[in-house]
């Protein structure tokens, strides 16, 4: 419920607010050369006295102070009445941001901020790492709340401003904070309860995000018509809910721009039941959160489309995995966008369906070049790269280091998991059909395997493709977080900056 402002300055010395929360690495905290150009309401003292108890760990530590109420009266108190220092690691390892993007949100999250009005001060190593930050910080302040009772302190503003070491202000362009209300909008999605947010409801969502940015236009194809279309594996897992299936489809084509034609797939499962192989209890829950890919990506064409550096088309495969008399079976055999032939051995391995139906039609019928896809795919990728970091896999070595690179810069952290379809493509064997959709030994790099299933529906083609599995960053303390906003709308920046 909190509106994030991003500032270019400390507050006017009468208009004070409430609450005040400083980041900044523990070395520098204690210097609090920083706070050389605060305003006189700001503590320096019991900042530096609270600097000096805290150790931040692996993660930071906040503390928090009250401070003297002078000058109030008894109407809206003035001037500041809390602060908080909240002091970060000094270093980190070479896989984590150095932006410190991970302790940035922990810290924020774990801050009180009482007040209708409050202030972040965030100090960073270097301008770059601004954009990490600062989405670190929206992070930690998700949009949705349906509580019927909602404190005044959650409606509050609260203003953001990024300094150096010497507490120069960082500029902070208007993508940056495009990217950080993208992010929020993202989180917001996968937080919204599931019969609210219906294969339908998504596809409105998208095309409201998307209203008033010249230049792009929006098709869908809905129900019976993605038969006509060829869409076989994306029907299927959608066809027996109340809300039909769907591929929605946003293109921007800029004149005069040069660089590859980028698709921008999602998955977006707005409920994952694991259809007639149905979850069990506890495995169930949170599968709101399956359409966490498609939120990604389409926050990330909304950024890139208002200043699209190339054609730029975002792919949304829209379904709910629900149970019925019409649900698609073990033992059915579809056949795909691709042409190829897939025996169901697994209907809870339906987010591989719809991708790869997407990437077909993306490469296929719509000529892209490059296609980047984003999923909650696996639960195996939690195992091989945790929570903080999503995977990547993908046919084309340069595209995945832009990747890796683009995470460290936007906090979006990746790591590359192997592509040796020679390996795994075997996985998939049927005695009836080109593929299974699931693999035969779960012991074998799960999430690879996943990857290449979705590969092998543009293998005979020349597509650079990579895959993204965010299964675990895009839902943390039980709550979406946007992954992948930022990380995607960064690297499409890069790759038409770059030549290959």
């Amino acid at each position: 419920m909190s509106r994030l402002e991003l500032v270019r300055g400390w507050f006017a010395a009468r208009s004070a607010p409430e609450s005040l929360l400083v980041l900044a690495p523990r070395d520098v905290a204690r210097d609090a050369d920083f706070l050389a150009a605060a305003p006189a309401q700001v503590p320096v003292p019991t900042l530096r006295r609270l600097a000096a108890t805290l150790e931040p760990g692996d993660n930071g530590a906040v503390g928090a102070s009250l401070v003297e109420a002078v000058g109030r009266g008894q109407g809206r108190p003035k001037g500041l009445a809390h602060v908080e220092l909240a002091v970060l690691p000094d270093r980190v390892s070479r896989h984590n941001a150095p932006s410190r993007a991970e302790a940035v949100r922990r810290s924020t999250a774990a801050a009180k901020r009482p007040g209708v009005e409050g202030m972040i001060v965030v100090v960073v190593d270097d301008p770059s790492h601004a954009l990490a930050v600062a989405n670190a910080v929206g992070r930690a302040m998700p949009l949705l709340t349906l509580k019927s009772k909602v404190s005044a302190s959650a409606r509050r503003r609260t203003a953001l401003l990024i300094v150096d070491h010497a507490g120069n202000p960082i500029p902070c362009d208007a993508e940056l904070g495009a990217i950080v209300a993208a992010n929020r909008d993202a989180a917001r999605l996968v937080d919204i309860p599931p019969t609210d947010l219906d294969p339908a409801a998504l596809a409105r969502e998208a095309r409201a995000q998307l209203r008033g940015i010249r230049g792009v236009r929006i098709t869908e194809i809905a129900g019976a018509a993605l038969l006509r279309k060829g869409l076989r594996g994306l029907h299927a897992v959608g066809r027996c809910a109340k809300s039909e299936p769907r591929l929605l489809i946003a293109t921007v084509a800029p004149r005069g721009a040069r660089g590859p034609h980028v698709a921008l797939v999602g998955k977006g499962l707005t409920y994952d039941t694991g259809g007639l192989h149905l979850k069990a209890r506890g495995s169930m829950e949170t599968m709101k959160g399956d359409m966490g890919g498609a939120a990604a990506v389409l926050g990330a064409f909304r950024v890139l489309a208002r200043r699209a550096p190339c054609r730029i088309t975002l792919v949304l495969c829209i379904a709910e995995n629900a149970i019925g008399p019409t649900a698609y079976k073990p033992d059915d055999v579809l056949v795909m966008h691709s042409g190829k032939t897939v025996e169901i051995n697994n209907t809870d391995a339906e987010g591989r369906l719809v991708l790869a139906d997407g990437i077909s039609y993306a490469v296929r019928v719509l000529g892209a070049e490059v296609v980047l896809d984003a999923a909650t795919l696996t639960g195996a990728q939690m195992v091989a790269t945790g929570l903080n970091h999503a995977a990547v896999v993908s046919n084309d070595a340069d595209l995945e280091a832009l990747f890796v690179e683009c995470g460290r810069t936007s906090g979006d952290l990746v790591h590359p998991l192997p592509f040796v379809p020679e390996f795994y493509r075997q996985e998939f064997a049927s005695p009836l059909a080109d593929l299974r959709n699931s693999v035969k030994d779960r012991n074998n790099a799960q999430s690879s395997c996943a990857a290449q299933f979705i590969y092998e529906h543009i293998a005979d083609t020349s597509a650079r493709w990579l895959h993204v599995d965010l299964a675990g960053p895009s839902w943390r303390d039980q709550r979406g977080t946007g992954f992948g906003v930022a990380l995607f709308s960064t690297a499409v920046r890069a790759l038409t900056q770059r030549k290959r």
